[in-house]
């Protein structure tokens, strides 16, 4: 090999470290906090962040640590999981969820925090306005209380002359609330009636579930962090109890759920890996705007529908962003 060509050779091979993330020799620690998962198991949203960061140059091991923590459900560990990484300390604490976000606020005022998903930012006290949030945290907006509407409207197209529909939700989550009450307001306009049916503990599920069936005939899912960890187990009793239901997010439908309508959180979290690039290289959440999903998408699950003996509409499945079959 000629000098010219040793030359380019080892431009090559320096070029991934002058490039993406520059970080001066610092490794850098972010706490993920995972609100809907568990330990051992695939878990999309955290790969899909592992995936942004490696996007932007950061090599876990060499620039960036992550140092993970599991809820399973558990709500009640959250002041000490935040507690124990402020403790750490952590560069940037990343999570989703009203409650989750809430405890980290509640943990530190100074540590930035990157909320992946959320609802109702303003409303549940986490930023003073969406575009200058003004204190220690940003995020994206997963719009959940905004489409509160439009999974009504799919429910009636799937199942026409539907007037009763039951809403689960869990009722111990602050941003599930604002969704309820989104949802009742969006009943009212459509000449619908909704049921609340409030489940905090997964034993209640079948139970839940049949009540709803004998009430109504439709059933809309909430989606947080309790009702995601238990997604497969929802569209399991609504399928055993011949209830179309519409859910929040993709996963559900991936697992059972027979249609939905929302944000695809797993790409937030992909996204969130931005907010945290940003950080890191100087900027501060209280300027960073919360920003809110670019696609929203529908997703609709044949198997299910042929389960529940239903006929999905040509209309509806052209719209579709994904059948599965």
């Amino acid at each position: 090999m000629n000098v010219r060509g040793t030359i380019l050779a080892i431009g090559l091979l320096l070029t991934p470290v002058l490039v993406g993330a520059q970080t001066g020799g610092k490794i850098y620690t972010i706490g993920v906090v995972r609100t809907a998962g568990q330990p051992g198991a695939p878990d999309p949203r955290t790969e899909a962040f592992r995936r942004g960061l490696r996007d932007l140059g950061y090599i876990e091991g060499r620039n960036v640590r992550l140092e993970i923590r599991w809820l399973e459900g558990h709500d009640e560990r959250l002041p000490k999981i935040m507690a124990e990484l402020v403790h750490l300390p952590v560069d940037v604490i990343v999570t989703s969820g009203t409650p989750a976000a809430a405890a980290a606020m509640h943990a530190t005022a100074t540590l930035p925090i990157v909320v992946a998903a959320a609802g109702d930012f303003v409303g549940a006290g986490l930023v003073r306005s969406l575009s200058r949030p003004g204190g220690n945290v940003t995020g994206t907006s997963d719009l959940t209380a905004e489409l509160s509407g439009k999974r009504l409207e799919l429910l009636r197209e799937i199942v026409p002359g539907l007037s009763r529909v039951a809403v689960l939700w869990n009722g111990a989550n602050p941003g599930a609330l604002r969704t309820w009450e989104e949802t009742q307001a969006a009943a009212k306009v459509l000449g619908m009636q909704v049921q609340s049916v409030d489940i905090r503990r997964i034993s209640d599920v079948e139970s839940a579930v049949r009540i709803a069936r004998g009430q109504t005939g439709a059933m809309v899912v909430i989606q947080d962090p309790f009702t995601v960890l238990n997604r497969s187990r929802i569209a399991d009793a609504a399928q055993k109890a011949k209830l179309p239901a519409v859910y929040g997010g993709s996963e559900f439908a991936e697992t059972g759920g027979l249609v939905s309508y929302g944000a695809n959180v797993v790409e937030l979290f992909y996204g969130a890996a931005s907010f945290v690039d940003k950080i890191l290289k100087g900027a501060k959440p209280a300027d960073l705007p919360v920003e809110q999903p670019t696609k929203l998408e529908l997703v609709i699950n044949l198997k299910t529908a042929k389960a529940l003996g239903l006929t999905i509409p040509p209309s509806l499945l052209l719209r579709a962003d994904q059948v599965i079959e």
